[in-house]
């Protein structure tokens, strides 16, 4: 691919994705997350609640908790299906070219860390099989090896991806469902009722609700790194038209699957006392079933890392590294970051991480919600977002609103943590707008909001892609069906070359 000599901004994995490019259907991103969810910190969540209150009331709120949160996504997810951009490029509306960095990377050192974290709740399920078949104790050996095995399945593009978790959702599905029949023989063998069980915990419901919110914070903002591989129908300004192979995988299988994989830790919980069902099967079986139980614990841990954490890590990386960081070395260095975060501990303090993290970047969600609907009404100035002199230069590089948005709303959230994360979105979408509005616009005028929101901001609603020529010229807008004669594709990503 051709690069503007000099240009930080520039790098195949990070251009817009055409129509030729989104090549994902409804159900193979629904079967992706399917893999995604399935992990066992969702069952902790189970466990937890039904220690303070009765099975029924724990799933009605963790389901309404997730079911809120992929309304979220679906928001966030426009940015992807309508422009074809990754996440960290479109931060640098709200945040400046040079000011994107602070946000993104955050979140790329974040999702490292749960990186880090499921391979090792991996490895200790790898380590768990070859010990019981051989005798072999050496869990920092199967650390490295999955490692390496997610990297390079991650680094094959989002084709590969896609290819795993169809294969991976159905076991992990027909798995857990023989887990919960196993879990529940226990709670019968012991005469418990699974409906009239309560614990002697006294969590109160928000703290449940906003724990399961935060789990899925992270991605709730970056989910425009998958979106934007998703087929579109072109050429309509409807939401739901648009967004119509979202929706099942959104506002189905994001609620429905977590809150099973949370019924089973609550079964677990009733059974034992204990939410880890892993650790309750493993203590009560042998020979093949067992077995069976730790391989859906390894294949969990992996279809979760591949999207959900790998690849907005990787292109975090890219974006600050840019052009001299490819996408295949940003997974790796995602690996490297993720290993180093010493998981085992992040496991032990996991509220603690979810609950700053989260506060943090629901601000930058309020942010981002507002600059892409409330300020330019879905209109991008996309070209200017890969110049390094162009309209989101701001000041120096940095956009003051985003940033003076994101340091208040982000210690609001952490100060009233039990409600974080509606206080961090609220907040930082209110004080954004008055920033950009009463301030920020008048001194730095936005080409779409001076167009009068012009149509040709827009690209998938008027059946246009942004695509980059690799000459002189930078970006063209061209129709969706256009075919082109030197066309290459990058892991997935399309551009002219010369």
């Amino acid at each position: 691919m051709a690069n503007e000599k000099g240009n930080h901004l520039l790098e195949k994995s990070i251009l817009p994705v055409g129509s030729n490019g989104k090549t994902m259907g409804m159900i193979g991103y629904f079967m992706l997350w399917v893999g995604m969810v399935v992990m066992i910190v969702a069952y902790q969540f189970g466990g937890d609640a039904v220690s303070s209150y009765p099975l029924l009331t724990s799933i009605i709120v963790i389901f309404a908790a997730y079911l809120a949160i992929g309304f979220i996504m679906l928001l966030s997810a426009d940015i992807g299906t309508e422009h074809g951009l990754s996440f960290a490029v479109f931060l640098r509306a709200p945040f400046g070219i040079i000011g994107t960095h602070f946000p993104v990377v955050s979140r790329g050192v974040v999702a490292a860390c749960w990186f880090g974290i499921q391979t090792y709740l991996g490895a200790l399920a790898l380590n768990g099989i070859f010990q019981y078949l051989v005798g072999y104790d050496n869990w920092i050996l199967w650390y490295t090896l999955f490692a390496i095995v997610q990297l390079v399945n991650t680094a094959l593009g989002i084709k590969a991806v896609e290819t795993f978790a169809n294969l991976a959702a159905p076991i992990l599905i027909a798995i857990s469902v023989w887990m919960y029949y196993h879990l529940d023989g226990m709670v019968v063998e012991q005469g418990e009722n699974i409906w009239t069980f309560v614990g002697g915990q006294d969590a109160s419901l928000l703290a449940i609700f906003m724990a399961n919110l935060t789990l899925w914070a992270a991605l709730a903002i970056d989910i425009p790194n998958i979106s934007r591989y998703l087929k579109v129908k072109t050429g309509t300004k409807s939401f739901g038209s648009r967004n119509r192979n979202i929706f099942l995988a959104q506002l189905v299988a994001l609620p429905v699957v977590s809150t099973l994989m949370a019924f089973i830790g609550a079964i677990a919980y009733i059974a034992t006392g204990d939410w880890n069902p892993i650790t309750i099967i493993q203590n009560n079986e042998t020979g093949f079933s067992l077995i069976v139980l730790l391989a859906l614990v390894t294949i969990a841990q992996w279809s979760t890392n591949n999207a959900a954490n790998l690849i907005p890590a990787a292109l975090a990386f890219v974006n600050a590294a840019a052009p001299h960081l490819s996408y295949k070395m940003g997974v790796v260095l995602a690996g490297i970051i993720g290993s180093l975060s010493m998981p085992w501990f992040i496991l032990d303090n996991l509220y603690v991480f979810l609950g700053y993290f989260g506060a943090t970047l629901s601000a930058i969600a309020g942010i981002m919600f507002c600059d892409y609907y409330l300020i330019r009404k879905r209109r991008l100035n996309v070209p200017d977002l890969y110049k390094v002199n162009g309209q989101f230069r701001y000041a120096k590089g940095f956009n003051p609103a985003g940033f003076i948005a994101w340091v208040v709303s982000g210690a609001l959230a952490i100060l009233f943590m039990e409600y974080s994360y509606i206080i961090g979105i609220a907040s930082g979408a209110i004080l954004y707008y008055a920033l950009m509005t009463g301030w920020i616009l008048k001194k730095y005028p936005q080409q779409e909001i001076e167009s009068n929101f012009d149509d040709n901001y827009l690209a998938a609603s008027v059946n246009i892609d942004w695509t980059y020529s690799g000459k002189k010229d930078g970006f063209v807008r061209t129709p969706v069906k256009t075919i082109y004669k030197e066309e290459q594709v990058f892991d997935g990503v399309q551009a002219n070359t010369e």
